[in-house]
């Protein structure tokens, strides 16, 4: 079986939930696999109110046995415990004698007014509640699992922001995998100092003028298997994959790997990572440009990716709107929102490259269990071994 995972549950719904299905037998998970990162995706300066009332936490409902996967479906659970305001009228789950007036008024930038067209609702709450970067915490659960698959093998996941609005961090090509250290006690969870102070007062400003703000982060993920991915097809070429992952997370607008759109401005001697062999190292490149990634595999670099995530639309002085039920010019609907979410969008692409990653070491080396999984690995990492 492949390994898939779908999420459901709406922003102030009861829960959240992620259903992993194809995880091999015998993979051992702890709590902090789940909780650690969706901690983490709650942190970030410029976050709104909604992250006082959270505690996010992983709750497994199936599919783990005394802390080892049993190969059925996992089942993770993140209650909502901002639901018990709602419950009672705007997110009551069953008919309710409450009076709730429906919300008409669409937000540019927002699923808003697609999704009432698309559904034949006048109200946009229904859209809003499942379009809410919200659900990223169910995708972030999922990542954990995944990440933990690949840390037995060596590979780890790290993620830093590079720019806020109109403030970039310094360029760095070549980062390992200590460099990220520490990364998250930035508010901004920047790299450089300076840089991240200045973001920090961007933010601010924003927040200030009862604006928002999008920004740049990057994806590494450090010592993946050579060969992961294929030439083939391109619904298999592991960057289509990626992208689509990445282009998935709300508010994402453009991905790029490597040297990504750079690469459209230079020679073809410069693009390329010239490839190296001595008896120490083997196989191996002293620049990667290609972001980890040739012919749709990975060959043995950090995979690294990047991708834009733009302003959260949802505004403290709202854009112009037309009232669906008047077609009357009017402000957009208001709610409680971030005025940046660049931080927490990192730890999402995390989980986003994890699972990708995960899939395709399965679909490489199968297997029904970790012990068939790991005799796998281990014959094809003596055959690369051979060959160096």
């Amino acid at each position: 079986m492949a390994l898939t995972y779908r999420t459901a549950g709406e922003s102030h719904g009861p829960a959240l939930y992620a259903l992993i299905e194809g995880l091999p037998a015998g993979l051992e998970l702890v709590p902090d696999d789940l909780d650690l990162d969706l901690a983490r995706r709650q942190l970030g300066y410029g976050r709104g109110g909604r992250m006082k009332i959270e505690t996010d936490r992983g709750n497994v409902r199936s599919g783990l046995r005394h802390g080892r996967t049993i190969g059925s479906p996992l089942t993770i659970e993140i209650v909502n415990r901002d639901f018990a305001n709602w419950e009672q009228d705007r997110m009551a789950i069953w008919a309710t004698d409450a009076e709730v007036e429906p919300i008409t008024l669409p937000r540019p930038g927002h699923a808003d007014l697609a999704g009432m067209l698309k559904y034949g609702t006048d109200d946009l709450r229904p859209i809003l509640e499942r379009a809410s970067a919200r659900e990223t915490a169910a995708r972030v659960a999922a990542g954990g699992v995944a990440k933990a698959l690949l840390r037995r093998y060596g590979m780890e996941i790290r993620s830093h922001v590079v720019t806020i609005g109109a403030v970039d961090a310094p360029t760095r090509d070549r980062l390992a995998l200590e460099d990220f250290e520490g990364v998250d006690e930035s508010p901004v969870r920047c790299l450089d100092a300076d840089a991240s102070a200045a973001m920090r007062e961007a933010i601010k400003t924003a927040g200030q003028s009862h604006d928002t703000l999008g920004g740049i982060f990057e994806v590494w993920a450090f010592n993946p298997i050579p060969g992961l991915g294929s030439h083939v097809t391109g619904d298999s070429r592991l960057d289509s994959r990626i992208g689509a992952a990445f282009m998935g997370i709300q508010a994402i607008k453009g991905v790029e790997m490597g040297a990504g759109f750079e690469l459209g401005r230079i020679p073809g001697s410069q693009a390329h990572d010239e490839i190296y062999w001595d008896e120490a190292a083997g196989y191996h490149r002293r620049t990667n440009r290609s972001g980890g990634l040739e012919g749709g595999m990975t060959h043995g670099e950090p995979l690294v990716v990047r991708a834009v995530m733009k302003p959260i639309s949802t505004l403290s002085r709202p854009l112009a709107s037309v009232d669906v039920a008047t077609k009357e010019p009017k402000q957009a609907f208001k709610e409680r929102s971030d005025i940046c979410a660049v931080p927490a969008a990192a730890v999402v692409g995390e989980a986003a490259l994890a699972f990708v990653l995960a899939q395709a070491l399965l679909e490489k080396f199968g297997g029904d269990s970790i012990a068939q999984l790991d005799d796998a690995v281990d014959r094809y990492r003596t055959a690369i071994q051979q060959e160096r």
